[in-house]
């Protein structure tokens, strides 16, 4: 009997998304599958400009069209790099468990944020995260950079700057998490809706044909109810305030335990939300609610966000060519 043809998991090129699609292929390979990994290039790897002038959608298009396209059977994406919108070719087949949400602080000398003096370099490429770090009041001065995990931390290690924020989530899954100084708690810094989660998808199908049949063996073998859940709210708030990757929008949903009307144990949604003004504020909201009504509650909390006054964000930058339909963010790996 021949064996199956090995799936094809598409993946960006960098050390991070490599890292990433390797997890996804064991699990595919531990529910019977054959299955290999696929670099492919997007506009983004190749190239050190700011994603703001290189236009939003750059790490995300490439890998999605060599999707439809058939050249590979599986996206694997981190999940906060993809558009609100959704592309009529692909579908979300799973949201497997979710790594680390949180930000974390890459520092000389091993510091934690309140041990940095006043003045000090703090590295980061995201709007959110300069937007937060400036309204703590430490006098820490925000430098914009860009690159991969290694180029953000070199920067510290060659003394270039004080410190860099990154994503717990990269760190951990490149082995990497001890170089952090401090694990950034959500009350001081709130995460990029669905930072630290990954989105696999498949190419879209009627029910019975095999393009259908893959993306039910993904959902079986990866998807989880709880981070899709997560993830679903934070998203539907990203999405009701139209906000592109210049939009320093911060989001954390959690499960928590709760009871119902009846005395009996159930699981909630927990969902905060964080929004960079223009003239340099923020605006927290947060609520609780069913987890099947994840995007419902999203939706409801940037409402109560926008009444505050988060229609002042600040605009976000031109959509890459050939997805003037979706709002995109991009990649602050």
């Amino acid at each position: 009997m021949t064996s199956p043809a090995p799936l094809r998991v598409g993946t960006r090129p960098s050390a991070l998304a490599m890292a990433q699609a390797g997890t996804i292929a064991e699990l595919i390979r531990a529910a019977g599958r054959p299955a290999e990994l696929v670099p492919v290039s997007t506009p983004g790897d190749r190239s050190q400009a700011p994603v703001v002038e290189l236009g939003v959608g750059v790490f995300v298009s490439a890998l999605r069209d060599a999707l439809a396209a058939g050249e590979v059977d599986v996206a694997v994406h981190s999940y906060k790099d993809l558009p609100t919108a959704p592309d009529p070719r692909l579908v979300l087949a799973a949201v497997p468990s979710r790594e680390d949400p949180r930000d974390a602080l890459v520092a000389r000398d091993g510091r934690v944020l309140g041990e940095l003096a006043a003045g000090s370099t703090v590295g980061t490429g995201s709007p959110r995260r300069a937007a937060q770090l400036e309204a703590l009041g430490l006098g820490l001065q925000v430098v914009p950079i860009r690159g991969n995990v290694d180029t953000r931390i070199g920067k510290v290690r060659s003394g270039e700057l004080d410190a860099v924020v990154v994503a717990a989530a990269g760190l951990r899954r490149l082995g990497r998490v001890d170089e952090a100084a401090e694990l950034l708690d959500p009350l001081q810094m709130l995460p990029a809706p669905a930072q630290g989660a990954l989105a696999i998808e498949s190419r879209a199908g009627a029910p019975g044909s095999p393009e259908h049949e893959l993306t039910m063996f993904l959902a079986a073998a990866l998807d989880d109810a709880a981070a899709r859940a997560a993830v679903t709210a934070e998203r539907a708030v990203l999405a009701t305030l139209e906000a592109g990757c210049s939009a320093p929008i911060g989001a954390l949903a959690d499960v928590v335990s709760d009871l119902d009307d009846d005395g009996r144990a159930v699981d909630r949604l927990s969902l905060r939300a964080v929004v960079g003004t223009t003239d340099g504020g923020l605006l927290r909201a947060s609520v609780t609610g069913d987890m099947d009504d994840a995007e419902k509650l999203g939706a409801a909390l940037a409402a109560e966000l926008l009444d505050m006054g988060a229609d002042t964000l600040p605009a976000a930058p031109p959509v890459a060519a050939g997805r003037q339909e979706n709002r995109w963010i991009g990649s602050s790996e």
